[in-house]
């Protein structure tokens, strides 16, 4: 009886030590996307982290950013490669660090290009401002991060930001051997035309958006610009820009927890 006594003990530290094993592997894995507040909620609620691990998909409301280098094919060119990957890690390390100080999300990041959601997996009422903080936050930044390798390297670089707001599917695509957690839909496709349009410097972001930072009462000065026209769509895209150079205020605007 003392001996089954004690298995039964060593078997329930075993389980407790897997199950905090792999909640610690959970928090990891799920904080190399998102920010580590968030990531502790998604722990925190055992529905949506189940969800977020499971093949189901989930229609949401988000808001969608692009960021994309300028002048990445001229670096590439100048370049050995082992001088590129720092650089792209110097890039990415700063975009990064912003997009969790905002609770972003990091959906995609390939070559010179971030993608990223708010409001997504978890809902946040003021999204499209955290995006657009977070898109000033990255063009400032980007700025010194560029000064700093045209000293280094004489090489120019720039970056162009698209932001969008709508309708998207969350979701695990891919296939049995490797799945990625993902958003797509139309609203993912306007914010990288967006993004594609805009140059070094400024922030696009679609008529949407201008009615999310309306309805919060946040002014940031963008200049409307001539509709977009997209293949395949009949009606154009009211679009606004922010220039690099134009002030946005709105660290006065406080972020919902």
């Amino acid at each position: 009886m003392r001996a089954g006594a004690v298995r039964r003990k060593v078997a329930a530290a075993q389980l407790e030590e897997e199950i905090k094993r792999r909640e610690d592997t959970m928090r990891e894995t799920f904080r190399r996307y998102v920010s580590p507040r968030l990531a502790d909620k998604i722990l925190q609620d055992v529905q949506l982290r189940d969800s977020l691990l499971s093949s189901n998909d989930v229609r949401t409301h988000a808001v969608v950013l692009f960021a994309d280098l300028r002048g990445f094919t001229s670096m590439s060119e100048q370049l050995a490669p082992h001088e590129v990957v720092p650089l792209l890690n110097e890039y990415f390390s700063l975009l990064t660090e912003i997009t969790f100080r905002h609770d972003g999300t990091v959906f995609h990041m390939a070559g010179d290009c971030l993608m990223l959601g708010f409001g997504v997996p978890l809902e946040q009422k003021d999204s499209s401002t955290r995006a657009i903080k977070t898109a000033r936050e990255m063009l400032d930044g980007f700025s010194n991060l560029a000064q700093s390798w045209k000293r280094r390297y004489q090489i120019d670089a720039g970056l162009g930001i698209g932001i969008n707001e709508g309708d998207v599917v969350a979701g695990n695509v891919g296939s049995s051997a490797y799945m990625s957690y993902t958003i797509i839909g139309d609203a993912v496709n306007i914010a990288s035309r967006l993004c594609q349009r805009a140059r070094s410097g400024e922030m696009l972001f679609s008529g949407a958006i201008k009615q999310s930072l309306d309805a919060h009462g946040l002014d940031i000065g963008a200049l409307p610009l001539p509709p977009m026209i997209l293949r395949g769509r009949t009606n154009p895209i009211d679009i606004y820009c922010v220039p690099l150079h134009s002030r946005v205020q709105v660290s006065q605007v406080p972020l919902e927890a």
